[in-house]
């Protein structure tokens, strides 16, 4: 074999492996892309999941204290028309002592 045979032939390796190597790196490139959009999906879910939970945990909050204020409020009003109860005995009282 000639020198530039040898020459031509190491070329052709050389050029070989470095489209081998631009493969291999193609490859690992494409499977960081890919690794990469798996964790960016599975962050997204999780983020959405726990949305979802905290609005359900929101909501069951506002629940329990609209009926808390229910609560409350009836509470308020009996108290205030037993109060009026109350007064109403007390003037009839009054009116029947002053009568006799």
């Amino acid at each position: 074999m000639t020198d530039q045979e040898e020459q031509s032939l190491k070329e052709a390796k050389r050029k070989e492996k470095r489209l081998e190597e631009e493969a291999e790196g193609l490859a690992k490139e494409q499977g960081r892309k890919k690794v990469y959009l798996i964790r960016e999906e599975a962050t997204e879910k999780a983020l959405k999941a726990k949305k979802t939970k905290r609005t359900e945990k929101q909501a069951t909050k506002d629940i329990e204290q609209l009926a808390r204020d229910q609560t409350r409020k009836k509470a308020y009003f009996a108290k205030e028309q037993a109060i009026a109860e109350a007064q109403e005995t007390r003037k009839l009282k009054a009116k029947k002592q002053t009568s006799e």
